[in-house]
């Protein structure tokens, strides 16, 4: 039997991926009494699932009105609980444009900041996942790649020694982990070009060369951008 945390968890995720899908459009009352008879849930559990979609910026409770769905303009588009449900969505490609471009503003400057660190196991961190890419990559094994591959971004904004590049890295592993669902083999497939681009940031970063460091991760996140850019449905 599903626990009260279980069951706040499904109605949660239900409620956002219908939000994000546009199944319940902005301006939509939601009626807590009619959620809790579709999940037969208690109308605690419904609360708690709408303070967190809240949170979130994906509702809103008015007076007189009830809790309204907000449009995108109000969502914490970088919050990894967001990523996850538009990354399910038919934003997929979107969004994955969006936060690439983000990407491409940040990281070159977190690798420029990795590269001038005198934190040699900061440094480390970042050329053993790359290390491990090259090797997964060698396996064909995706999972192991993925999971490299987040150890890798994290391990670089972590380098920089910013603070506010390291709390980034959450929506850096969320973004990744979305393509884990997505059946397209162009953009999925896990190639060792992909992991050399890793390696030359980190060598670069290894080296102590913030310019290359920076360069190399422009290349690196461009190449996935317009990777992402090419395989988008046209409308």
């Amino acid at each position: 039997m599903p626990t009260a945390r279980g069951l706040h968890a499904q109605v949660l995720d239900t409620l956002g991926q219908r939000i994000v899908d546009g199944a319940i459009t902005p301006g939509t009352v939601v009626r807590p009494e009619l959620v809790a008879a579709e999940f037969a849930v208690s109308r605690s559990v419904v609360r708690e699932a709408l303070r967190v979609l809240q949170s979130l910026g994906l509702v809103e409770p008015r007076q007189r009105v009830g809790t309204q769905v907000l449009g995108i303009g109000s969502w914490e588009l970088l919050a990894p609980t967001v990523i996850r449900w538009r990354g399910a969505s038919p934003a997929y490609f979107v969004q994955q444009r969006e936060l690439l471009e983000l990407r491409l503003g940040v990281e070159p400057v977190a690798a420029a900041l990795a590269a001038a660190t005198p934190d040699a196991s900061a440094v480390g961190a970042v050329s053993a996942a790359a290390a491990d890419m090259l090797a997964a990559c060698a396996r064909e094994d995706s999972r192991a790649y993925l999971e490299a591959d987040v150890r890798f971004h994290r391990a670089l904004l972590d380098a920089s020694g910013n603070a506010v590049f390291r709390h980034f890295a959450g929506t850096v592993e969320a973004l990744l982990r979305t393509r884990t669902s997505e059946s397209r083999d162009t953009i999925t497939r896990w190639t060792r070009d992909a992991a050399e681009r890793h390696e030359a940031v980190a060598r670069a970063v290894a080296d102590g060369d913030a310019v290359r460091a920076s360069d190399a991760t422009t290349a690196l996140v461009r190449v996935t951008r317009d990777e992402f850019i090419a395989e988008a449905p046209t409308r």
